[in-house]
């Protein structure tokens, strides 16, 4: 395996590891009627807007699969892990497409945090997970995608430098 291949491996299992430890232990303690923001999720779009679309699946399923086993989990596991495969694939293609700036990365985070949770939500209905109804879940996807583009600004700056690190040749400057 190419060094720097293992180094950025280890480096976005760091990074998931760390957001996962803020998402499950700092953030509960900020949710607004139960739902805090997905740092994990916002990590992931980084990676994905950075590295493109198959390093941003990759890292999306891989810190999904982290989050659908982190306590407290209360779900069928495996809906985080789709949800951010398909959230890391859209922000890698939006990479390609969108402007840059921080109205793109922005409008990046809004439309892949409003997609993750949806799929996540929607995910549990067809599983029969939780007996929430759809206005309940609509609330739950809305103060979801204020909450990350609230943190946004503080974490996609952060992953992107510590990406940067490795391969500073090959992210784009945002």
């Amino acid at each position: 395996m190419n060094p720097t291949v293992a180094a950025r491996a280890v480096l976005a299992t760091l990074v998931v590891g760390v957001a996962l430890v803020l998402q499950t232990t700092v953030f509960p303690h900020l949710a607004w009627h139960g739902i805090g923001p997905d740092v994990v999720l916002l990590v992931v779009v980084a990676g994905g807007l950075a590295r493109g679309a198959h390093f941003g699946m990759v890292l999306g399923f891989g810190a999904g699969l982290l989050l659908d086993l982190a306590p407290p989990a209360d779900h069928v596991a495996g809906r985080w892990a789709l949800a951010l495969l398909v959230v890391g694939y859209v922000a890698g293609r939006v990479r390609q497409d969108a402007p840059a700036g921080v109205g793109g990365a922005l409008a990046a985070v809004a439309a892949c945090s409003f997609l993750g949770t949806s799929v996540f939500a929607l995910s549990g209905l067809l599983l029969d997970d939780r007996a929430a109804g759809i206005p309940d879940l609509l609330e739950v996807v809305l103060v979801g995608v204020v909450w990350d583009l609230v943190l946004a600004p503080f974490v996609l700056p952060a992953v992107t430098w510590v990406l940067a690190r490795l391969e500073p040749d090959r992210v784009p400057a945002r």
